[in-house]
């Protein structure tokens, strides 16, 4: 579970304000996989960072209750004269994980061959978005934060990834981002639209994704019109 607590977030752009939380109190539900929708710049990853604790609010609080990951896929923390192998065993130390553990799920899923032990500076980006997401569900959170992960790839890992991420999900929850909304109507059960700073949440993903083909269109859903 997490908790966001009187968080305010104001980005400025040559002296615009660019609110991306005005004054949010939310509790993410246990166990749930919650769609995190909004328009491009609403401030979605920017939700994501604050909630992994790698960006601080303006003001407010995020309490965790229980393990949350770090962006699910992130490939930035990458060290680039590291192999694959020695990142993974890096991460794994960090976390008290067994790295043979660790590194022989992330050789074996992100099918990257004799890359694996090469440097990471010798990647391509899909295959740092391989080695970032193999890593990634070699971890076992209570919470996962996923922006955008399950692209990558031919579409036969990209079906081996969304069925190892629902296997993960069988015992975690998520907020989960995504601008495939077929795909995220598969995976969340609820969901939620980030709007001019505020969270709106609903049970049913339907719904939320309902609010947010018409805030593609320029206008308020029906039964937020007066």
């Amino acid at each position: 579970m997490i908790e966001l607590r009187n968080l305010s977030k104001v980005y400025r752009l040559k002296g615009i304000a660019k609110p991306v939380a005005r004054n949010i109190n939310f509790t993410f539900p246990t166990g749930e996989c919650v769609a995190l929708m909004g328009a491009n710049g609403a401030g979605k990853s920017t939700m994501l960072k604050m909630i992994a604790g790698t960006l601080s609010p303006d003001s407010g609080e995020i309490i965790r209750h229980g393990s949350v990951s770090w962006p699910v896929g992130f490939a930035g923390s990458f060290h680039p004269n590291l192999t694959g192998a020695q990142n993974v065993k890096f991460v794994a130390r960090i976390y008290g994980i067994d790295t043979d553990e660790m590194v022989a799920f992330t050789r074996d899923f992100s099918e990257l061959g004799r890359h694996f032990d090469l440097p990471v500076r010798t990647y391509s980006s899909g295959m740092k978005s391989r080695l970032a997401f193999g890593m990634s569900m070699a971890v076992k959170f209570d919470t996962y934060l996923i922006d955008e992960i399950t692209a990558v790839g031919d579409g036969s890992f990209r079906a081996k990834s969304e069925a190892m991420l629902l296997d993960r999900l069988q015992d975690s929850g998520a907020v989960f981002v995504s601008h495939s909304l077929e795909q995220m109507k598969r995976i969340c059960q609820s969901g939620v639209v980030l709007q001019n700073g505020r969270f709106f949440y609903y049970a049913k993903v339907d719904k939320a994704v309902e609010h947010y083909e018409h805030l593609m269109k320029g206008r308020l859903p029906p039964w937020m019109q007066k």
